[in-house]
């Protein structure tokens, strides 16, 4: 299994546009890395590619990999698109896929159902991009030697269908991971997770490779440093601090964290949160990663 992190940063990406925050300055002037917003692309073979979350960033992303370029005048090795929720930051990208290419697009009913209420999405013509259904603990195969198992993990719905009540820790087909297989690799990718039940601990023992929600180091962060009041557990995300104890004594292999956001010190490769995570057996996703198993 072959795994390249396309796009390592939360919504907004790093600089995020309108923010002068440390991080955020430090990556205009090129002290820390720039990142793009979340995507990665999984292949079984290296050829045949499958990508996950299309971020707003993709055209950039997919110039930038190689891997991933055309092989001819209108062909790609791209086959399939997975979204694991229907929030901005991952479905924006579809409308740059719109030019007249073919692909799978796999999604739960649910996120389906919030892709099909916006009708700019209409552009992605139903005659080359098949929409397909996944239930949740059904496996489908993405690329060839490639299969995928959505299986759910608490979170919330994206931000444009909040009401007044939201549900945090909502557990269904708004959020959520992706159980990735080959003939002899298991890995697992869960961008975004608002908290760590028993069993999805026991789902993530024995990986290979483990792609997790980094968003925040701190559940206060995006507060105590004057950037929005919201928590981390607000958004539908559990904080670094939390995730790290949660996970200490389990088995697995690889352990990423993605999908981080511009307020955390994780951004920062010299950081002593960074040795910290490092120290605990993480990686940090930076864009342009390549992970094979």
């Amino acid at each position: 299994m072959r795994i390249i992190i396309l796009g390592a940063a939360a919504g907004g990406g790093l600089p995020q546009w309108n923010c002068g925050c440390a991080n955020c300055d430090a990556a205009r002037a090129g002290r820390i890395p720039s990142l793009s917003q979340s995507s990665v692309a999984v292949s079984a073979d290296g050829e045949d590619w499958a990508i996950l979350n299309a971020s707003p960033d993709i055209r950039t992303q997919l110039a930038a990999t190689p891997a991933l370029h055309p092989s001819g005048p209108r062909e790609m090795p791209l086959r399939s698109v997975l979204v694991t929720n229907g929030d901005i930051d991952h479905v924006a990208g579809l409308l740059i896929l719109r030019e007249s290419q073919p692909f799978d697009l796999y999604a739960t009913a649910a996120i389906h159902d919030a892709l099909a209420a916006n009708p700019m999405l209409a552009a992605l013509r139903p005659d080359l991009v098949a929409r397909r259904t996944v239930a949740l603990d059904r496996t489908v195969t993405l690329t060839p030697g490639l299969t995928a198992t959505l299986f759910a993990v608490p979170g919330k719905v994206p931000l444009y269908q909040e009401g007044e009540t939201v549900e945090t820790d909502l557990v269904g087909e708004t959020t959520v991971g992706v159980e990735l297989r080959t003939a002899t690799r298991r890995a697992l990718y869960i961008p975004g997770c608002a908290a760590m039940p028993d069993w999805l601990r026991a789902r993530i023992a024995g990986a290979d490779a483990l792609l997790f929600d980094g968003t925040l180091w701190t559940d206060d962060e995006m507060i105590r440093m004057g950037l929005g009041r919201k928590t981390g557990r607000r958004m539908g995300h559990m904080a670094v601090t939390d995730t790290m104890p949660a996970l200490a004594d389990l088995d697995t292999g690889r352990r990423v964290f993605v999908h981080l956001n511009n307020s955390n010190p994780l951004t920062d490769p010299a950081s002593p949160q960074t040795a910290q995570a490092t120290a605990q057996g993480w990686q940090i996703a930076r864009d342009g990663m390549e992970i094979t198993l």
